[in-house]
């Protein structure tokens, strides 16, 4: 690849960083709430599913302002800014993280809830009778059972991250080397005709789709011969 912008290769590092970042804070964050939803027996629980599945379809541009409006001066972001000596998390790549958490959740939190809830109750039964604390189930029978879900949510936030492009814009701008990720690069080189660039980085997040839904199908497979 020569004759290439030296600049090309900055927002594809920083989609990389963006969303494995990201794909961690979710697995922390994702697990006890997916564990709690596949558990939990009271009856507003999908409520709280359903505020975790907003993301799915809401219009980006209303995620995204809310976002905004959550991270300016006025809001928890700004205070949160302020700790550090800023005004906003909006348009710094702190603000883009906790964006791309808010948006790419249900698509973390969904798969490993299913995957617990193909568990069922019997081998956390069988656990109890072994004299397994509940954490140590947790840990030692319903992770390891459940290991297909966290994998497909982990390659599903990720991608999912990797490929937003409006609410990035809302929320982090276009600012090099800050907030400038791949889907936005590419919006610029269409603007500015440059077709090749354009080209180069659409290809190859077209590729990446494909590896994407491949693996998943992969996944489907090796979770449907556990459950078989």
């Amino acid at each position: 690849m020569t004759n290439l912008p030296p600049d090309i290769w900055q927002p594809v590092w920083l989609t990389i960083e963006l969303a494995a970042i990201t794909t961690v804070i979710l697995l922390i964050v994702g697990t006890p709430i997916a564990w709690w939803l596949a558990r939990s027996k009271v009856w507003w629980k999908e409520g709280v599913a359903a505020v975790v599945a907003l993301p799915l379809v809401l219009p980006p541009t209303v995620l995204g302002f809310y976002l905004l409006v959550l991270m300016g001066p006025d809001g928890p972001g700004g205070a949160l800014a302020s700790l550090w000596g800023g005004r906003t998390l909006a348009f710094t790549f702190g603000g883009l993280v906790f964006g791309s958490v808010i948006y790419s959740m249900p698509f973390v939190v969904q798969p490993i809830r299913n995957a617990f809830d193909a568990i069922g109750d019997r081998p956390l039964e069988v656990a109890a009778t072994l004299r397994a604390s509940p954490l140590k189930a947790f840990w030692t029978v319903a992770v390891p059972l459940a290991r297909p879900g966290f994998l497909a949510g982990a390659v599903l936030g990720f991608a999912h991250t990797v490929g937003e492009f409006g609410i990035v814009l809302m929320i982090g701008g276009n600012i090099p080397g800050s907030t400038k990720v791949l889907s936005v690069a590419i919006y610029d080189y269409v603007e500015t005709s440059q077709w090749r660039e354009a080209n180069i980085l659409a290809g190859g997040m077209a590729a990446f789709a494909f590896v994407v839904i491949l693996t998943m199908m992969m996944l489907e497979k090796r979770t449907a011969r556990i459950r078989g």
